[in-house]
């Protein structure tokens, strides 16, 4: 079956880095467009950034210049660098995937993983 499982987060000072990892299994990841999003308190959830399958990058306005996207396609992981982080980057953070087959369209998460970044 389809999973994708987080894994990085944690507590981190301001201006520190973190490295979130998302493993998939169970479907053709190569051909899907992976996201990382992003719910805080309170909050809806956002797109942090995504990558398509031919390694196109989409950043949110707050995050650019400090997180980082990338995929492995042999590992079948899709990666988020985050770094100078900041208190408003406090949230769980949530991989996405995304693809199409034919007319249908296949829509994945995973359970997320918490990142703390204290004021």
């Amino acid at each position: 079956q389809v999973q994708l499982v987080e894994s990085g987060g944690g507590l981190v000072q301001p201006g520190g880095s973190l490295r979130l990892s998302c493993a998939a299994s169970g479907f053709t990841f190569s051909s899907y467009t992976m996201s990382w999003y992003r719910q805080a308190p309170g909050k809806e959830r956002e797109l942090v950034a995504s990558i398509s399958s031919a390694g196109f990058t989409n950043y949110a306005d707050s995050v650019k210049g400090r997180f980082t996207i990338s995929r492995d396609n042999v590992k079948n992981t899709v990666y988020l660098q985050m770094n100078s982080l900041k208190p408003e980057d406090t949230a769980v953070y949530y991989c996405n995937a995304v693809g199409k087959i034919y007319q249908f369209r296949y829509d994945y998460w995973g359970q997320g993983t918490q990142v703390t970044v204290p004021s």
